[in-house]
């Protein structure tokens, strides 16, 4: 089985977001980075080139496929905001319905940028999300 492409890299998230181009995208990825850092209590890392994640969990497949992902984490992506690990513990739908303007895709949550969410909503998504990943054991 080959290996997975998301792993913590020891790049620094400092020098990631900010090579950040975009101005807004990059002032919310250091929002995004001290609120996920308080909230979690975990030190960030690097998983992959571009996604900055908070703590991990183990995962196995039923086809035997495992590994690590960061339990929570974002990507300050060109089009949006990707946030990992905020839908799946049981409180998330009810904490969405109240988050404000977002899209919710396959294992994510897109936000267009931070002014259009509520913050202490999402505080509350990080910590919700961070506590089932990293107490639940998670398989699929």
């Amino acid at each position: 089985m080959s290996e997975n492409k998301t792993q913590v890299t020891g790049a620094s998230v400092q020098e990631f977001l900010e090579a950040i181009e975009h101005p807004v995208r990059r002032a919310d990825g250091f929002k995004l980075l001290e609120l996920m850092a308080r909230v979690t209590a975990e030190k960030p890392d690097m998983w992959g080139p571009t996604i900055v994640g908070f703590g991990s969990y183990h995962y196995k497949y039923a086809t035997g496929r495992e590994g690590d992902a960061a339990a929570v984490g974002f990507s300050p992506r060109k089009a949006s905001l990707s946030l990992y690990g905020l839908s799946s513990a049981p409180e998330a739908p009810g904490l969405l319905a109240k988050l404000g303007k977002h899209k919710v895709g396959a294992g994510c949550v897109y936000v267009n940028k931070l002014a259009d969410v509520d913050l202490d909503v999402l505080a509350e998504l990080v910590r919700a999300g961070h506590q089932y990943y990293t107490t639940v054991v998670h398989t699929a």
